[in-house]
């Protein structure tokens, strides 16, 4: 049924995307399809770059790429059909893009429970589920 599954996860959190992991893993063994992580980096304000030393950015890159890598190694797929990526800008508009990018068919987003400030100002989740190009299930914890 869904042959290419993007799963947003935050290294910060692991244990939000947990569930959104396996029931991704479990949509993959059903239709032989792929899952891949990927985990959005915040951009620094340009103000605050003059105090991080020159290879922050770098190093920061390196960092969640090996998180990230970490994450997907305890993913119950073969290697062949689990990948990551980590990619740097606002969430769900790298999500959004990743998403098109590898024509995925299916996003599983883990989400908080909503309180009153994500009713009013929306939240990561509720924007890549107005906006994916693709179906969206969001896993409440």
């Amino acid at each position: 049924m869904f042959k290419t599954i993007l799963v947003p996860v935050d290294i910060a959190e692991p244990e939000m995307s947990t569930q959104a992991i396996e029931t991704a893993v479990s949509l993959a063994h059903q239709s032989s399809g792929t899952v891949r992580l990927i985990y959005v980096r915040s951009l620094i304000p340009v103000t605050y770059m003059e105090f991080v030393p020159p290879d922050f950015d770098a190093e920061q890159q390196r960092d969640a790429e090996e998180k990230l890598a970490d994450i997907a190694a305890g993913v119950a797929l073969p290697e062949g059909r689990v990948s990551s990526v980590v990619r740097l800008g606002g969430v769900y508009a790298e999500v959004l893009e990743e998403a098109d990018k590898i024509a995925a068919d299916l996003i599983v987003v883990g989400s908080h429970r909503p309180k009153m400030s994500t009713y009013l100002l929306g939240s990561n989740a509720a924007t890549i589920v107005r906006h994916a190009h693709c179906s969206v299930l969001v896993i409440r914890k």
